[in-house]
Parts: C-alpha cells; sequence; structure tokens
C-alpha cells in the first residue's frame, strides 16, 4: 500500500488501504491527476472524481479490509484510468437492486452505485452475502463496448510499494498470448526482473508460447531471474497452448466446473539452462484460464462462488486476489477466456 499522497502513479498501478474520509479525498486527486496525465477531457475527469469519490465512500461505510486499485488502462487508440475496490465486508445480496437510486443500507441518499455505473465507460462486479465485494469501473474518453477477454491484478507483499510479481497479454496478428512473472525475491530487484520480462514479451517475435519462453529466458540473463509461463488460447483448435518455468500455478475451469491443473517445469527463466517444453490442453468456448504466482494460496474453489464464473475475468481475478492471496508474499492473478 502506498500513501494516499503518492504521485504519479505508475502503470502498474497504486494500492491504497481506505480507512477514513481523509484517505477518501487523497485517492480521488490522485485518479483526477492520473486523468489529466493521460489525456481525458475535463468533463470525463469531473466523472472520474465522481467514481472515486463514491467507491471510496462505499469502502468506508460498508467495507471491511477496504482496499482500492488505481491505475492507467490503455485500448488501441486511447487511455483511460481503472479502479477497482475491494472489500471482505457484508456484501450485497442483489447488486442490480442496490445499484437502484433510492436503495442504501447507511441511511444515505443511496445514489452512490448508481452514480457509479452511470458515470464509468465499463462496469462490473460481485458480491456475496458475508464474503464482500468487488467493484471494477474503467473511465474512458469514451463508452467501452468492448468485451474483455483478458484481465489480471498484482499486489505488493505488505511493507512494499512495488510488486515483483507481473503479469501481460499481447495480440500479434491472429495469436492472443498471456504472460504471467513472479521476479525471484520482493522488492525493487525481483520488480525489474518481472519489468524485464514484461518488455522482453511485448516485443517478443510472433511465435509458440514455448518459443517466445526461450526469448525470455535469453532477455533475463542480466536480471536475478524470474518464475514465468505464456499460455495462448487458440479458438479455432479448441486448445490452450502452455509453457512455464517455475512457480506458476495454471489453472483451465471448464462450464461444468472441472479444475484441470497445467504442467510448469522446474527452473528460473535468465539462469541456469531450463528444461522449456510446451502442452496443448483443451479449452472450449466455455473455459476459463486462471495463472497466478505463489503468493496466491493454491486452495481456492469456484464452485464457492455462485455466478462469479459469468463475471468479467478482472472480477474474477480480483475476488481470488482478494481471498487466496497471501500478505507475505508478492500476489498476481491472470484469468483469460477463449476470445471468439
Amino acid at each position: 500500500m502506498v500513501p494516499v499522497t503518492a504521485e504519479p502513479v505508475s502503470d502498474r498501478g497504486a494500492w491504497f488501504r481506505v480507512e477514513d474520509g481523509s484517505s477518501g479525498s487523497g485517492i480521488r486527486r490522485a485518479a483526477e491527476r492520473l486523468g489529466d496525465r493521460l489525456g481525458l477531457p475535463a468533463g470525463r475527469i469531473a466523472d472520474l472524481a465522481i467514481v472515486a469519490a463514491e467507491l471510496t465512500s462505499n469502502l468506508i461505510k460498508h467495507a471491511v479490509d477496504g482496499t482500492l486499485l488505481l491505475r492507467p488502462v490503455r485500448r488501441e487508440l486511447d487511455a483511460g484510468v481503472e479502479l477497482i475496490a475491494i472489500d471482505a465486508g457484508p456484501g450485497m445480496a442483489d447488486l442490480t437492486d442496490s445499484a437502484r437510486d433510492g436503495h442504501s443500507t447507511a441511511g444515505t441518499l443511496g445514489i452512490g452505485l448508481g452514480a457509479i455505473v452511470r458515470q464509468s465507460s465499463w462496469f462490473d462486479a460481485y458480491s456475496r452475502p458475508g464474503r464482500g465485494t468487488v467493484i471494477a469501473v474503467r473511465v474512458f474518453a469514451t463508452a467501452d463496448t468492448e468485451r474483455p477477454w483478458v484481465g489480471g491484478l498484482t499486489r505488493p507483499l505488505t511493507g512494499e510499494t512495488v510488486s515483483g510479481d507481473g503479469h501481460a497479454w499481447r495480440i500479434v496478428g491472429d495469436r492472443r498470448q498471456v504472460l504471467v512473472t513472479d521476479g525471484l525475491g520482493h522488492g525493487p530487484l525481483a520488480a525489474a526482473a518481472s519489468d524485464a520480462a514484461l518488455t522482453a514479451f511485448r516485443d517478443a517475435p510472433p511465435a509458440s508460447p514455448a518459443e517466445v519462453v526461450r526469448h525470455l529466458h535469453r532477455s533475463l540473463s542480466h536480471t536475478r531471474g524470474a518464475a514465468l509461463a505464456v499460455a495462448e488460447p487458440d479458438p479455432v483448435a479448441g486448445l490452450l497452448r502452455y509453457a512455464g518455468l517455475g512457480n506458476i500455478s495454471g489453472h483451465i475451469l471448464t462450464g461444468i466446473g472441472q479444475r484441470r491443473g497445467l504442467v510448469s517445469l522446474p527452473g528460473i527463466a535468465g539462469h541456469q539452462r531450463p528444461a522449456i517444453r510446451e502442452y496443448d490442453y483443451p479449452f472450449d468456448s466455455d473455459s476459463l484460464l486462471i495463472m497466478h504466482t505463489d503468493g496466491v494460496a493454491d486452495r481456492w474453489q469456484l464452485a464457492e462462488y455462485p455466478g462469479l464464473l459469468g463475471r468479467s475475468p478482472l472480477v474474477v481475478a480480483a475476488t481470488l486476489l482478494r481471498d487466496a492471496g497471501v500478505r507475505r508474499d508478492d500476489a498476481g492473478v491472470l484469468v483469460a477466456r477463449s476470445w471468439s
């Protein structure tokens, strides 16, 4: 977590603990500064300020262990601001009803969640009574009509301001590939290793996951190294192609609730001469890919979250990070669907 006065917000984003009104005003100002830096028009920055204020107000009034991630989000022609509010509070029985103006459980006017939905370019949320709430919002200059096929987030070890975990995705020709990386250790040197992997991934040739992992291995020789995995959903073939090194966990969730683990071979990208091998797995239009670092405990079961499989990949990732992420390590989760 970072102080609410910290600036600027980097591409990795900034986590804020939301405890009182002073933290709320600081987050609003940080969101406005980020919107201005990304070139949002004045009217949309004002809308962004409303979203930030209402999200933090909801966390202050209702949340248990409320946190908010603020970060830039980019699409093909422009950039915007993304806010992800997470809490382990009482939750909501009916999100649709809670977003209706006039609905309140705290004696207020009851327009907060409705205002967030109206001002956002894209909105998604998941909540269960007694299990807390995740709300994800994007504010662009215009509406965001694209259905997200992938989403992820990372959180640093308690006491650190940067995470050694990272994630990325790219589209190269007809290939869509994702990466999860865990820099060795934690802190700035681990973050530097992950950043080198993210840069090398974006610049890698349009090759198979195994070839991309080999490229990353060569590119990380000047760093302390990282565990990492690259996956490529192929909707035409109905397959997921996967290559991993080290302690990155990969899982496929089928539409009928089955969970299958993916093979990641021992090794550290950037060091030694690790064996690199690619595996193919069935992956149809109802399947979900979940990848995470060892800062997320492997005990999660999506069957415990009715309706979550129908939410966006980002909301699924944020929910798992909240409930399975450990505070004594960096943590990162990425979720992807078939994109056909």
